[in-house]
């Protein structure tokens, strides 16, 4: 059984695709593939239960695509066109499809541990995104070889590691960032009292209260985080600028945070 909060986040993703029938159909296809969510239930349990990590399961997943889109349909909106527009090889709408992909299976490779976890991802995902554009695109095998290409090279590239270069893999690389909300840190603070590799990005989690993500003033794409404290200072330092700085997209962002009732400090 979905929860609550994936249920809400199908819901939400699935209202920004609205005018996207296709991909909406392929989202609809990729939700209600069962061993998809198995192993992205699996793969939370790994993270949380077994190395004491943030969420990095269905509801992470699912925010990422969230992200992705909202910032997509912002470059959209500003006529910015994606790699695949740019390139005359696909459609926005297959750009779309391809961060549903790499947004839903980034994190299929904590099912076996941390290191290494984005070239894993991309082993266990290519069955399940093989299958779904089958289904989906039946004998156009130019848009179902574009778009796993894309999914694949946003999948690997993730966690800033390997060296990517569309917009859209780069988008996932921010969109993937931009879920440190204090939700993600749920769980793992509640059940886990000793001290363990990688707690301080769970308490650096818990202290963002908000990230918005709108249309900018000096750039088209506008983040701006909210915090309770200091200590969330790190996770858009040693995380998201990470990212941002290795995203091809980084040239379409500003990124302003602070303490809330304090003024926010810009970073790009």
């Amino acid at each position: 059984m979905k929860s609550v909060k994936e249920v809400a986040t199908e819901t939400k993703i699935l209202e920004r695709l609205e005018n996207f029938s296709v991909c909406k159909q392929f989202a609809e296809v990729l939700f209600a593939d069962k061993e998809l969510q198995e192993m992205q239930e699996y793969a939370n349990n790994v993270s949380i239960k077994r190395l004491g990590y943030n969420d990095h399961g269905p509801v992470h997943m699912r925010q990422v695509v969230i992200n992705a889109i909202k910032m997509l349909k912002i470059l959209n909106e500003s006529g910015i066109k994606t790699s695949l527009e740019e390139e005359e090889t696909g459609t926005f709408e297959d750009s779309l499809c391809a961060v549903v992909i790499a947004g839903l299976m980034h994190d299929l490779g904590m099912m076996t541990g941390r290191q290494g976890h984005e070239e894993m991802s991309v082993m266990l995902a290519l069955p399940l995104i093989d299958r779904a554009l089958e289904k989906i695109f039946g004998e156009d095998i130019h848009k179902r070889v574009i778009i796993k290409s894309l999914a694949v090279e946003a999948i690997i590239g993730h966690m800033s590691s390997r060296k990517i270069h569309s917009i859209e893999a780069g988008i996932i690389l921010i969109a993937d960032g931009c879920d440190m909300t204090k939700g993600r840190a749920r769980i793992p603070l509640a059940i886990h009292n000793t001290p363990r590799a990688g707690d301080i990005h769970k308490y650096s989690a818990n202290a963002i209260t908000r990230v918005g993500i709108r249309h900018g003033e000096n750039k088209p794409i506008k983040i701006d985080i909210e915090m309770s404290s200091e200590a969330g200072f790190f996770q858009i330092e040693e995380v998201l600028l990470t990212k941002v700085d290795a995203s091809p997209a980084k040239q379409y962002i500003e990124l302003y945070a602070g303490i809330t009732g304090q003024e926010s400090k810009r970073y790009l």
